[in-house]
């Protein structure tokens, strides 16, 4: 298909960085739906009879799926671009909606799973990492506020599909299947025309931009590198695995709060003076998704000025000691349990935010989006690990009589430990031995090079099929210096 090929979508001379953004927004802010699932949750247990356990698998398979499929497709998408990754992830999602809203017609949950969780997650893996390479190379001078731009999308989307899919839900009836159903519906049909901005607005950097791109790197952030490491050779390195240690633990303390926030909230404060009415949790989960989405702007790209491993030192830090003082000083205080569960959501979204260009610091923007996709594994693992180890220890506490604090007290200092152990990974983080770089050709030097990244990247791949070709051929015919063929 032509007008998805990677040559397709280089950008014209004078293109305008900025329109850049907002093609990676279509995206991110449409698959970012996913977060608002839980508002479908009631509306499927009581029209379809099934447990609350079950109503969360379209949900969990889709995160799964998510790191999967990211991890599985990442150097396709590299291969193939970034127009194509996001057609190709408008296809799944939107598809995942219809096929959801057929099986809540039809009565049959197993299709909502499969559709929501395993079409639609592959989805979400794919057009969660498509935009963030393209970026990375629009923006080499601001790569942690470029990235954060485009996955605060991801954050914020459930703040525009929560109310959306409430209102629809009330208005088409929240207990009949017929109603879901075409809330399932109207939602793939809007989506698939918003994310088909992206698929339009997306463009790969010229060699126009290598001379504008000199005057942004005159200043280069700290920690940019001039050497590139290819998706392969990168999951060899021990900086690869730190890093998804890293990641992986701060994302399992800050889904343990996010994914069970308002029950959390009143449970704390069950025995308290002021106990915390339902409505008011309500609003606990809005104030975490809001964090949630500022987290991944203002600290990713202020990470561009402090440097990555820096601000990784306060998420994870900073981040250990605010479940401290939950555990302490929180049943004190609701407004403090609110600021510093806040605050410890908004350093889960920076971690998701600012771990692109935490990559393009260690492996150069080579293949940065096939290394960002096998790295979101570790996201299907805490997206599991987080909830499993919150609602268990709570379960039983329950079992055992325990209320209040005592419900959470030991998932928070588990928490903290993970933490701990995360920051520790950080600190161990060094450079990547120069035996794992690519080889430089004649034109990839410190300085800003003939071709963009992007451009040799599809040069090397281009070359690699011509020789494939060649070889065919000449196994046929062989043609002399006049073009005579000779059998």
């Amino acid at each position: 298909m032509g007008f998805l090929a990677r040559e397709r979508t280089v950008a014209p001379p004078g293109w305008n960085r900025w329109l850049v953004p907002p093609a990676a927004l279509a995206i991110h802010l449409s698959i970012g739906q996913a977060y608002a699932w839980s508002v479908f949750k009631t509306p499927l247990e009581k029209s379809l009879g099934i447990t609350g356990t079950q109503s969360a698998l379209p949900f969990q398979l889709g995160i799964v799926m998510l790191g999967l499929s990211a991890a599985v497709l990442g150097t396709t998408v590299e291969r193939r671009g970034p127009r194509w990754a996001m057609f190709t992830s408008l296809v799944c999602f939107c598809s995942g909606l219809l096929i959801s809203a057929v099986g809540v017609w039809a009565g049959m949950y197993w299709v909502v799973v499969l559709g929501y969780g395993l079409v639609g997650g592959i989805g979400l893996g794919i057009g969660y990492i498509s935009p963030v390479s393209t970026l990375i190379k629009w923006f080499p001078d601001r790569p942690g506020m470029a990235t954060g731009i485009a996955i605060m999308g991801f954050g914020g989307g459930a703040l525009i599909a929560s109310p959306w899919s409430t209102s629809m839900l009330t208005a088409f009836g929240n207990t009949s299947t017929s109603g879901i159903g075409k809330a399932f519906l109207i939602h793939g049909i809007v989506y698939a025309i918003f994310m088909s901005v992206g698929v339009l607005l997306i463009r790969l950097p010229s060699e126009e931009f290598t001379k504008e791109k000199a005057e942004l790197l005159k200043d280069r952030p700290k920690g940019s590198v001039g050497f590139n490491v290819s998706a392969n050779n990168a999951i060899r390195t021990p900086q690869f695995w730190l890093l998804w240690v890293v990641l992986c633990f701060n994302v399992t303390a800050g889904i343990g709060i996010l994914e069970k926030a308002a029950p959390m909230l009143v449970d704390f404060f069950k025995e308290s003076s002021i106990p915390v009415a339902a409505t008011a949790a309500t609003g606990f989960v809005a104030l975490l998704s809001a964090a949630n989405m500022a987290g991944r702007f203002i600290w990713s790209s202020t990470s561009d000025i402090v440097g990555r491993k820096n601000i990784y030192r306060l998420y994870l830090g900073v981040g250990a000691l605010l479940y401290l003082v939950l555990l302490v000083f929180g049943p004190t205080s609701t407004p403090l349990f609110v600021v510093a569960a806040m605050v410890i959501l908004s350093f889960y979204g920076a971690g998701f935010a600012t771990v692109p260009a935490y990559l393009r610091d260690l492996f150069g923007t080579y293949q940065v989006g096939a290394i960002h996709g096998r790295l979101l594994t570790a996201w299907s693992v805490a997206g599991v690990l987080g909830p499993l180890i919150v609602n268990a220890i709570a379960d039983a506490g329950k079992k055992a009589g325990h209320v209040g604090p005592d419900l959470y007290a030991m998932s928070f200092y588990i928490m903290i430990s993970l933490l701990v152990v995360g920051f520790v990974a950080n600190e161990l983080i060094r450079p990547v031995d120069p035996k794992f770089h690519e080889p430089k050709a004649a034109d990839e030097t410190d300085e800003p090079s003939q071709k963009t990244d992007d451009e040799a990247t599809v040069a090397k791949w281009n070359e690699a099929e011509a020789a494939d070709a060649a070889k065919a051929a000449d196994e046929e015919d062989a043609v002399d210096a006049e073009g005579v063929v000779r059998k």
